[in-house]
């Protein structure tokens, strides 16, 4: 009997201790498994982690790569637009050159032709003026002419041909005195066909041609006579 109770204590216990290394050994396995899933967790987490920061850093790249082509193309925008507004400016510019020198072209033209019109008025002008006077000039002379032609006719008429017969007959002292008497300077009379010498007109003037050159005159009597100053 005791035997048996020893026996069954035995059995116990080692039953008990079978249960507990069992029990240890699936408490055992279970932590491992635990930890493995754990740390099969973290990894997922990590990989997790790393490829979130690798899509993240991709996106920050792409958003870094987008800023910078949008800045370059404001950056183009600008500048083209800055180089669009300094060419219409330049062409602006040369326009108003071009439309200004024109201008001043035009304004030179009329300028020149307004001084040639004035200057052609002022050359007709004197043109006229001087043809008025020349031929105011020519008229007063043809009307002193005329006064002169009349007045040595009257006078002739009012000397008469004996008179001047007695003129060119006479000596030079009577004729002088007769000359001064009739208020003339000197008298030529000539037969109009004897030639007249020069070279002693001044002796003729004063009686150098003898009353027979009158006398045998076969044509009308020709005479020269100057009014004494």
């Amino acid at each position: 009997e005791p035997v048996d109770q020893r026996t069954r204590d035995a059995l116990q216990k080692s039953v008990q201790l079978a249960i507990e290394i069992t029990t240890n050994s699936q408490e055992a396995a279970a932590k491992h498994e635990a930890s493995r899933r754990e740390q099969e967790a973290k990894g997922l987490l990590e990989r997790q982690r790393i490829k979130d920061e690798a899509n993240a850093e991709e996106v920050r790249k792409q958003l870094l790569e987008l800023q910078a082509l949008s800045a370059a193309v404001e950056s183009t925008g600008q500048a083209k637009a800055e180089a669009q507004s300094h060419a219409e400016s330049s062409r602006i510019e040369g326009e108003a050159a071009v439309e200004q020198a024109a201008l001043k072209a035009q304004a030179t033209q009329i300028e020149a032709e307004a001084e040639l019109s004035r200057l052609k008025l002022a050359r007709e002008a004197e043109i006229k003026f001087l043809r008025e006077q020349n031929e105011l000039e020519i008229s007063k002379k043809g009307e002193m002419s005329r006064i002169e032609t009349e007045k040595f006719k009257l006078q002739v008429e009012s000397i008469g041909a004996s008179t001047i017969q007695s003129i060119a007959t006479s000596g030079p002292d009577t004729q002088v005195k007769l000359l001064q008497a009739l208020g003339l300077q000197s008298m030529l009379v000539t037969d109009g066909n004897t030639p007249i010498n020069l070279m002693g007109f001044g002796q003729g003037l004063l009686g150098g041609l003898t009353s027979t050159a009158i006398k045998n005159a076969k044509g009308p009597i020709g005479y020269h006579v100057e009014e004494k100053d």
